[in-house]
Order: C-alpha cells, then structure tokens, then sequence
C-alpha cells in the first residue's frame, strides 16, 4: 500500500507522533495497477522516537468496494543517519487483506524494506529494495531521484510552498499476479461470472488460468510531482504521478496510468 512520509524535521531529535489522511484516484503497487479503478482513502499513524525506532499504524477503504475496512497494517522500523547526506532505513509492515481482496498486493501480506538515500548538491538519490512475501514471494528495486524546489511563502514567514519531482524506476518479479487472477475468478464466479455466464465453460467446470513466466525484470517508470503547503506542524500535499509499464510487466491495465492523490499530515 502506499507509505505516508513524515512531516519534515530532521534538524530536531526528538519523539513525534505523524497522523496522515490520504485518498488517491487508483492504488499503485509499484506503479502497477488493475484493470478497474480503485479509489481509497487512507488513515495512517506513525510514532518515531528520538532514537530512531518508529511504529506504525494504518488502514484505508476502497471507495468502489462495500463492507468494511479494505486493508489494515502495523510496521516498526529504524532509521540511522550516517552523516548529514546519507541515511539508511529498514522496516517491516504486516498487512491484513480481506478475503478475496481485489487488490494486486493481498498475496504478499508481509513486506520488509531497505532504503539507503543519499543527499547530493543538487538533487536527492534513493536507492529501495523489498522483499514482499505470502502466498506468493517477491522482490523489488527501485531508484529514485528528487529534487525538492522551494517555492517561497505564502501567508507567513513560518509556511513553505515546495515541489519535489521525482523520477523513480522499479524492476522486480510479479509472482503475485498469480494469486490475484485466482482470487479475481472466484469473486467472478462468486457474482455468477463463472459457469454458463455464455462463455463456453459448462456447469462444474475450472477455468484454466495462463500466467506468463516471471523472472526478474524491469517493470515501471514512475514520474512523480508533490506540490506541498507546510508549517511548522503540519503538511498539506497533492501530488500527481504518470506511470510507464515496460513490456516485461504483466498487466491487464493500460501501459500508462495517472495516479492523483491529496494528503494531509499533522505532527505533534
């Protein structure tokens, strides 16, 4: 699912508590998406302390989807900055799906993640790797370059108006899409979608899945641009992201996918 980002303050070491409210138009997966929008609100809380161990706590609801909550998670994590310019990250975040959930990542409930960024003169380089694990077991990578612009104030000399474009590439493998078709065929089967629906297939009979060999490969181009208003205490963004699949992604979606989202994070 998506990760919430802290408001910024890294001058200062001490123990903060982040509370975050997203929606999005779509819910990426490493810039990958399904065949039908699915829209989402998120609501997200992460405590770090001054030491640099965090907890995290999160759920969201797919707007498109009825019953209840759509997803939950927890994470802990540690962060360690080496000098003023290089940091590394490590977590770990269990997630809680739904049965038959519609979404690509329910067959990888656990998800441990290293992110090592370094700060160069003029831009930000993130280097991510993920193993996301389950029903299924995958890996991935990516890079990423930002450049975080400062637009000037606004109302007060406390506000910041920024812009951080970012240009990130995934590569990876795509074992969960196995588990997603079989989950899809059943929700389908579920709605009278299966047998005698007009497609041939008898009564009693499987339908056949065919998913092409998976290794790993590049996946996504993703195109990031975060406007975002911010005070001393909280962080109000919307964001925009174009996605590019490669020809080694395995989708039923279009190559190239919009994503638009709206957040808002409060720091106490």
């Amino acid at each position: 699912m998506a990760q919430t980002d802290e408001v910024d303050d890294k001058k200062t070491k001490k123990t903060t508590l982040t509370l975050a409210a997203i929606y999005s138009n779509n819910v990426s997966y490493y810039g990958q998406s399904t065949a039908e929008k699915l829209p989402y609100v998120l609501a997200n809380a992460t405590a770090r302390l001054s030491m640099g161990l965090y907890f995290s706590a999160g759920a969201y609801k797919l707007l498109k989807i009825g019953g209840g909550i759509s997803e939950t998670d927890l994470g802990i994590g540690y962060e360690h900055n080496f000098t003023d310019k290089f940091n590394a990250d490590v977590s770990y975040t269990r997630s809680i799906f739904p049965s038959n959930s519609p979404l690509l990542q329910a067959a990888n409930t656990n998800n441990i993640n290293l992110t090592l960024s370094y700060t160069w003169p003029w831009f930000k380089s993130s280097l991510s790797a993920d193993h996301a694990f389950g029903e299924e077991n995958d890996f991935f990578l990516g890079i990423t370059n930002a450049k975080d612009i400062s637009l000037g104030t606004i109302f007060y000399d406390q506000d910041q108006l920024s812009i951080e474009p970012a240009i990130e590439i995934i590569s990876g493998t795509q074992h969960f899409y196995t588990t997603y078709q079989e989950e899809k065929i059943k929700r389908n089967n579920g709605k009278g979608k299966g047998a005698n629906n007009g497609n041939g297939n008898p009564e009693g009979s499987r339908e056949i899945i065919t998913i092409p060999k998976t290794s790993f490969n590049l996946l996504t181009y993703n195109f990031r641009l975060p406007l975002a208003y911010s005070r001393s205490s909280y962080l109000a963004e919307v964001a925009y992201q174009f996605s590019v699949l490669s020809d080694e992604a395995i989708t039923e979606a279009k190559k190239q996918q919009s994503f638009i989202s709206l957040s808002f994070y409060y720091q106490f």
